[in-house]
């Protein structure tokens, strides 16, 4: 196996090719005491903490279950294949948000990072993600 990063590494390229989509449906944390995820639920993320098991569901599933959960959020995938070795990517991403005062949990995957953001600041997400694409070349 080789210890090349997979995927792209150049910030700049990073940023000016991020390409967010939306993902249709509403996510919602929730956590359990156990690490087992009932039957009915299909997590786009789960972690393994001290205090129990996070999940990240939709949140029509939390509501069926009858689950108690926090933060409604939309999930914004940046489909740019970003390497897991990838240096700054997030923290310009983070920074511009947090600038306009918007909370993001961030999720890294294999091939993507994924946004979720608070169903109401949606479209100021996606407005930001797009300034900094568009400037992202700039010297």
């Amino acid at each position: 196996m080789s210890d090349a990063p997979v995927g792209e590494t150049q910030l700049s390229v990073l940023l000016s090719t991020l390409q967010p989509e939306l993902h249709p449906d509403t996510f919602v944390f929730v956590t359990l005491p156990t690490s087992h995820v009932p039957d009915d639920l299909e997590p786009v993320c789960q972690f393994r903490e001290a205090e129990g098991l996070t999940l990240i569901v939709p949140q029509a599933q939390a509501a069926q279950a009858q689950l108690s959960y926090q933060y409604p959020c939309r999930m914004i995938t940046l489909t740019v294949h970003s390497s897991l070795a990838a240096v700054g990517m997030l923290a310009a991403i983070t920074q511009a948000l947090a600038t306009e005062g918007i909370s993001t949990n961030v999720v890294s995957a294999y091939f993507h990072d994924h946004l979720f953001v608070a169903c109401n600041r949606v479209e100021a997400t996606l407005d930001c993600l797009a300034r900094l694409a568009a400037t992202a070349l700039d010297p």
